[in-house]
């Protein structure tokens, strides 16, 4: 007999989503994803200036800050057909490289490993075992028989005095956790190494972006990052300097700890390669201009069909019109209503008019909405853009991807193939892909700003300018969770209507105008339930997304009633 599980909030990195699921014999047989609270900064930036807008939009969430940043400016250039210099091209990339490799690092170990790892298995593990282990590995410099016990002791302390901490939630000894005492050891004290390791690339993010989150040297045709050598209170060589020290410091981490750690969780987890599946039509955008224009890029993206990546579409600039032309958002099954027919809508014409009728599993059950492209459910994220960019022959991407694949080969004893990619696991696997892609682009990036700083060129600004009438533009980037896109009217140098399309709208958006599930709901249909009570294999596929669901949704009152006080003392 089915029964009927409710997680709500599943997020490790904020709340705000439910996900409902039947069970019968063991496994899950119907699911419904389910965003609790409404975004509305779509009508809060009505009539406001749209240089403005990037501020307002980086208030969406206090995780994905800058990336809603980049996208809105960008989406007001394209608007305009506005030209951005070289400089501010590749400082914005910096810090949006910068940016992703922090997201990544937190996501593998802070908000994904303790699904795998048994921090409570870890105590009774050998440090000199944790770290023959981890020199099998890689040569990682931290995997030191010390470094291991401090880690052992810490933990050890946790537990003596009860206060487990971040580690009190955990489902220690689920009969689905698998990794044997030394391999939890060594992953535990990685998770703790990571905490710090996190901090380096975000003080690129600061010392780019003035502060974070939410950036502050962004502006519309540029950046606002002067240039002079012979000012201390410039972007100087002292500083771009130090973020290449910055920059070396996390090399190590990502190649020799994260990388490794994926491989061989992946390997031990091999029969999760067969599970979380569900949306095989992929999404992504190119990101990292290398010209004013935004017509050649570091970073390919495109489409990739369920068919294969030999049938690989690419999307080619910011004008690019099969993207354009190509997205559309359902409400049938979110609490929104549309004018019209109802049927899913391009963004240029999006509508948000809440209208929240409680959770109806056959009726209006999310907040989010549901998005498609050219009529399919896609997936985003690092999974998707990995693929695209394989298809497109991206040597570092395929590198690394060969890396990682092949030594979880060697511990798995057998061949992987590059089909497990498409899973719960695989979704993992892609994102250490991806940090170490964006590590190897941050630092091509840091001598592409060197070296034309010194040609002489000390540009960062181009000066927008508003004409009459109506423009319309929009903007990407293929942020952390994947393809984020703003969409943009502006009438008389206001803003007519913003929609922004956000990665955990299209993954965790609900069923669409025909009904077919969302990307996180399909990916749950046939998982594993072990324990009802437990649902842990439930949480392992869900988180394997990244969920980031303030970006989808947002808090309003009805009433106009204060939702938040604050006192400065």
């Amino acid at each position: 007999m089915a029964r009927r599980l409710t997680i709500d909030p599943i997020t490790r990195i904020e709340g705000h989503l439910r996900i409902d699921c039947e069970v019968d014999g063991g496994k899950v047989t119907n699911a419904w994803s389910s965003g609790q609270m409404w975004r509305g900064i779509e009508l809060i930036l009505k009539d406001r200036d749209p240089r403005d807008a990037w501020v307002f939009t980086q208030r969406i969430c206090g995780v994905c800050t800058t990336v809603h940043a980049i996208t809105s400016v960008r989406a007001v250039e394209n608007a305009l057909d506005l030209e951005v210099p070289l400089n501010a091209q590749y400082i914005r990339n910096m810090i949006m490289c910068a940016h992703g490799v922090h997201d990544h690092i937190v996501h593998t170990y802070h908000l994904a490993a303790l699904d795998w790892v048994d921090i409570v298995s870890a105590l009774e593990g050998d440090p000199a075992g944790a770290a023959k282990l981890g020199a099998t590995l890689s040569d990682y410099r931290a995997n030191s028989i010390p470094a291991i016990t401090a880690v052992k002791e810490k933990l050890g302390s946790f537990v003596g005095t009860g206060q487990l901490g971040v580690f009190a939630s955990g489902y220690w000894g689920h009969p689905a956790m698998a990794l044997p005492p030394d391999v939890n050891l060594l992953a535990a004290t990685h998770y703790l190494q990571a905490l710090e390791v996190q901090r380096a690339a975000n003080k690129i993010v600061s010392i780019l972006g003035a502060k974070t989150p939410h950036v502050q040297n962004l502006a519309v045709g540029g950046v606002a990052n002067p240039i002079n050598p012979n000012s201390q209170s410039t972007l100087t060589l002292e500083r771009l300097f130090a973020i290449r020290a910055l920059i070396d410091q996390l090399k190590d981490f990502v190649h020799n700890a994260l990388i490794t750690d994926v491989a061989a969780i992946g390997a031990l987890y091999a029969d999760w390669t067969g599970y979380g599946a569900g949306v095989t039509d992929y999404l992504s955008v190119p990101d990292l201009p290398l010209d004013t224009k935004g017509t050649t890029f570091e970073l390919p993206g495109g489409f990739v069909p369920a068919s294969g990546i030999a049938d690989f579409q690419a999307i080619d600039s910011y004008q690019d019109a099969y993207f354009r032309d190509g997205v559309a958002e359902s409400v049938k099954h979110a609490w929104y209503d549309y004018s019209g027919p109802g049927t899913a809508l391009h963004p240029f014409d999006g509508e948000t008019a809440p209208n929240y009728t409680d959770f109806q599993d056959d009726g209006k059950y999310s907040w989010i909405k549901a998005p498609t492209f050219h009529g399919k459910r896609a997936q985003v994220g690092p999974l998707a853009n990995v693929l695209a960019m394989v298809a497109a022959g991206h040597e570092p991407t395929t590198r690394h991807l060969n890396r990682l694949v092949a030594l979880a080969s060697q511990i798995a004893g057998t061949e992987i193939p590059l089909a497990a990619l498409h899973s719960t696991i695989g979704r993992i696997a892609a994102r250490a892909v991806r940090c170490a892609v964006l590590l190897d682009s941050l630092e091509n990036q840091w001598q592409l700003l060197v070296d034309n700083i010194a040609r002489g060129d000390f540009d960062t600004f181009n000066r927008p300018v508003f004409p009459k009438g109506e423009q319309r533009g929009f903007g990407y980037h293929e942020a952390p969770r994947g393809v984020l896109s703003h969409w943009v009217v502006i009438r008389d140098g206001r803003i007519a209507n913003y929609q922004a399309v956000v990665p955990s709208t299209w993954n965790a958006g609900p069923r669409d105008d025909n009904d077919a599930l969302g990307p996180y709901e399909a990916s749950l249909v046939d998982n594993p339930v072990a324990d009802p009570d437990k649902p842990l294999e439930v949480l392992r596929t869900v988180h394997s997304f990244d969920p980031c669901i303030a970006c989808a949704i947002h808090l309003a009152d009805a009433d106009a009633r204060p939702i938040v006080q604050v006192k400065a003392l």
